[in-house]
């Protein structure tokens, strides 16, 4: 843990760097669409490209040439926009006129740029994917806000970002920090925002702005990684809910200390549910299904209502579970909650529908 406190210390500022430097290390989810219809769209825009030049030269067509005498009809027009694009150029067709000439130093060379641009545009997507890159990384990070940072993508990491997603969080707001390129490949298909690099340096988790995050989640493979992380996220973001996973109950205290809202016990809560399912195997299966959103049943908080206030939580449709008061949960049978109050949210079990 010593040595990964001494290379927090020599972070070399990453999340100081410009956007464009952030490139391979900030990704946004791009939106998947079809090969075909990239080239429809490509080819729909060089013809309309045409017609735009085709149109200005027949507005202007007083100002041009033709060695065939006569006056320039649109297709002639069109014919000038085609081979002038091209940069093929027979000359039997030019402008004239100072005002002809002019437009096409304004008009028809810039077309002629963009008309270029679209014909070589394989090669020009990969000479612009950083900069399309860069671009979306500076807007994200002016924008995201009251999102979740999840620090590993492994089993852990994997399925509390499934359940999010299951409960209605959308994927925009999961941002997932990892080391693994492999793993944020995975997460990226996904349609989620990754940042490489180690989540115990301060740099990498102000690259994921946890700064300005609502909640983080801690799934690291160590519990000394752990506590390191949680130290860093605390220390940038003194409001948000760190919620940490780790594997053995006696570093409970050390996360609690480290400033995590809350600490789940991976190896314990897997094996009381191991030692119950040898007796009660149905107990485990509700628990699972309590546990998955869209398998039936969610435990979830919610507000109290105003009809509601000064009864029992006992007496409600809902099957309430406990009372969150000023923050903190009282089991439902405590006298303390004997009535319920304004300001109160109620934790309790909701039927998903299927």
């Amino acid at each position: 843990m010593l040595g990964e406190f001494g290379d927090r210390s020599r972070s070399p500022g990453i999340s100081g760097r410009p956007d464009f430097a952030l490139v391979g290390l900030l990704r946004i989810p791009e939106t998947q669409t079809s090969p075909w219809a990239s080239l429809v769209r490509r080819v729909l825009f060089a013809v309309a490209l045409l017609f735009g030049a085709a149109l200005v030269v027949y507005i202007g067509r007083d100002g041009y040439k033709d060695n065939s005498g006569g006056e320039l009809s649109f297709l002639d027009a069109f014919y000038y926009a085609t081979v002038s694009l091209s940069t093929t150029g027979y000359g039997d067709i030019a402008p004239a006129s100072a005002s002809a000439r002019l437009v096409n130093i304004v008009i028809i060379t810039p077309l002629r740029v963009l008309f270029l641009i679209v014909l070589v545009g394989t090669t020009i997507s990969v000479l612009t994917e950083r900069s399309r890159q860069a671009f979306k990384i500076q807007r994200w990070r002016h924008s995201v806000r009251n999102h979740t940072v999840v620090v590993g993508y492994g089993t852990k990491g994997r399925t509390a970002i499934h359940a999010m997603l299951a409960d209605g969080v959308q994927s925009a707001d999961i941002v997932v920090v990892d080391t693994d390129t492999v793993a944020l490949e995975a997460a990226g298909n996904a349609g989620l925002v990754t940042v490489h690099g180690s989540a115990t340096q301060s740099d990498v988790l102000r690259l994921a702005s946890v700064q300005n995050a609502a909640s983080v989640i801690v799934a690291t493979n160590r519990d000394d990684t752990a506590v390191l992380v949680t130290l860093t996220a605390r220390e940038l973001n003194k409001s948000a809910k760190i919620v940490v996973a780790i594997r053995e109950a006696e570093n409970i205290h050390l996360l609690r200390q480290s400033g995590a809202d809350s600490v789940v016990v991976s190896s314990e809560t897997a094996g009381r549910l191991l030692g119950i399912a040898t007796t009660t195997p149905t107990v485990v299966e509700i628990m699972e299904d309590l546990l998955t959103p869209e398998e039936g049943f969610a435990v979830t908080e919610r507000d109290v209502e105003p009809s509601e206030i000064g009864g029992s939580p006992r007496h409600l449709s809902d099957i309430v579970l406990g009372v969150v008061r000023s923050g903190q949960l009282h089991r439902v049978g405590e006298p303390a909650v004997d009535a319920i109050e304004a300001g109160d949210k109620l934790l309790y079990i909701r039927r998903v529908p299927k």
